[in-house]
């Protein structure tokens, strides 16, 4: 096969570091972007901050965001060039107390967390040395909601295959029943079965035999709510089953969590990216800017470029390199400062285009006069890409006098009504929630009934658009949300 050389013109787009990284910064929250300046100022000696006094004021200013000048002042003084012996000894000492006082450290102290808390009940258990092994086998199994969802055959051939022990299942069996008697009750269940069972065996009262008796025989037709099966089972009145069931939804389906240490709780904190004030009628929009440092080149690099540039030996190989590493620097600095503009001006322009198509529910927050709005509509108004759109939306959230919202609950489909007019499909929503909220438990709406009320108010959709929307809600079916 012969080779052969041809000439081919190709057009392709590709997008430069400078688009990537602006792409990449409109993506992020505020709470995260605060973090990647941070980082982009440790990586990036050119970049300093523009009010450095100023920002520290309000937050301690981390070591690492000073500039190098302040380094330099803090980590170096004459006392360290000077010899031991010279330096006076009250220098070397700090007697910031009282003699009656006494320097002790306070430890902090993190909680124990729930398998810990598990351990701790194994370790005050009387169970010998191998049960006392098995029993922390199987804890390390249990999951953070207290179950094990692993079967105890497989816990078998792991103890068979990794520490070459062979177990059966009943001695597994007898130690799982030891870790059910702790606490919180209900832990070490296989199922949700189980672990009402479990929680029922501890408590006392009249309706506590009927309860057991409908988790343990008729546990199918109490998750579907076939009370009349369950009281023709039982031979039981209606009375006596509405005392049973209530104290079944009494129990804690996930026994785990009721084990809550202050210390070990991870909550995740909203910082809004925006912020919108009505001021005497007028909605005036601004960016969330707290805690957000200004960025500017430090002007000792530029003049360090300029010096080697002008020095004599500019040509020298090590001054190039010196050259071109400080160039590449500033001009990264530059980069960055103007995606970050740029990012503030997409956020500004795009939000405020949702504002001036949504003015009249962001004036009293009437739910009801949302409009429909698609990111198509925002991306024609604002002459940005849907993906530009798209990302700002995504995982941004906005401020209002009467809540904090996230971008994407602004959007929504058009619904035509019997009269032409297209209203929001959220408007939609909002009635079923409202028409749900207000039946009868003894009888709930269908979705038949429902679709029959949106009608008679001139929405006419289908029955299975109902069901959608209502499962959109996380509204479960009429049968189950039937009350006694």
């Amino acid at each position: 096969m012969k080779q052969r050389l041809s000439l081919q013109q190709k057009l392709l787009q590709k997008l430069s570091p400078q688009q990537i990284q602006v792409i990449k910064l409109l993506e992020i929250p505020t709470l995260q972007l605060e973090q990647r300046i941070k980082k982009e100022i440790e990586e990036n000696p050119v970049l300093e901050l523009e009010n450095e006094d100023n920002y520290g004021e309000e937050e301690q200013e981390p070591r690492e965001l000073r500039s190098d000048e302040d380094k330099d002042d803090e980590e170096f003084s004459v006392e360290d060039y000077m010899p031991d012996d010279e330096i006076p000894g009250y220098k070397l000492s700090v007697n910031n107390y009282s003699p009656d006082d006494k320097h002790v450290e306070i430890p902090f102290s993190v909680g124990d967390t729930f398998h810990e808390f598990l351990q701790e009940q194994v370790d005050m258990a009387y169970l010998e040395q191998q049960q006392k092994m098995l029993a922390e086998y199987i804890i390390g199994n249990i999951d953070e909601d207290g179950y094990l969802r692993r079967d105890l055959s497989a816990i078998s051939d792991d103890l068979a295959f990794n520490q070459s022990i062979d177990i059966p299942e009943s001695l597994l069996l007898d130690v799982l029943k030891v870790i059910q008697s702790m606490g919180p009750p209900g832990v070490g269940a296989r199922n949700l079965q189980e672990c009402l069972l479990l929680q029922l065996e501890r408590k006392n009262g009249e309706q506590v035999p009927a309860a057991i008796a409908i988790v343990r025989d008729s546990f199918e037709e109490f998750t579907r709510k076939h009370y009349d099966k369950i009281a023709r089972r039982l031979g039981i009145d209606d009375n006596g089953l509405k005392s049973a069931i209530d104290l079944i939804l009494k129990l804690n389906p996930k026994p785990g969590s009721s084990y809550s240490n202050p210390h070990n709780k991870s909550n995740q904190h909203i910082v809004p990216d925006f912020i919108l004030e009505n001021v005497d009628g007028e909605l005036q929009l601004s960016l969330n800017q707290k805690n957000m440092p200004e960025l500017r080149i430090n002007d000792s690099y530029r003049e360090m470029l300029k010096t080697l540039a002008n020095s004599k030996d500019g040509q020298n190989k090590k001054s190039r390199e010196a050259i071109i590493f400080v160039k590449q620097k500033i001009d990264s600095a530059k980069w960055f400062i103007d995606a970050i503009r740029q990012r503030q001006l997409t956020l500004l322009t795009t939000m405020s285009a949702i504002i001036d198509l949504q003015k009249a529910y962001f004036v009293d927050g009437d739910e009801t006069k949302l409009k429909p709005m698609i990111l198509k509509d925002i991306s024609e108004r604002t002459s940005l890409d849907i993906s530009t759109i798209s990302r700002v939306s995504n995982s941004k959230y906005i401020q209002t006098h009467f809540g904090v919202f996230p971008l994407k609950y602004f959007f929504s489909e058009a619904m035509q009504k019997d009269t032409g007019e297209e209203v929001s499909t959220r408007e939609i929503k909002k009635i079923l929630q409202e028409c749900i909220d207000s039946e009868d438990k003894r009888h709930p709406l269908t979705d038949e009934k429902l679709t029959e009320i949106l009608k008679e108010k001139s929405y006419n959709i289908a029955r299975r658009t109902v069901a959608k929307y209502r499962e959109q809600l996380e509204i479960p079916v009429a049968r189950l949300r039937k009350e006694l």
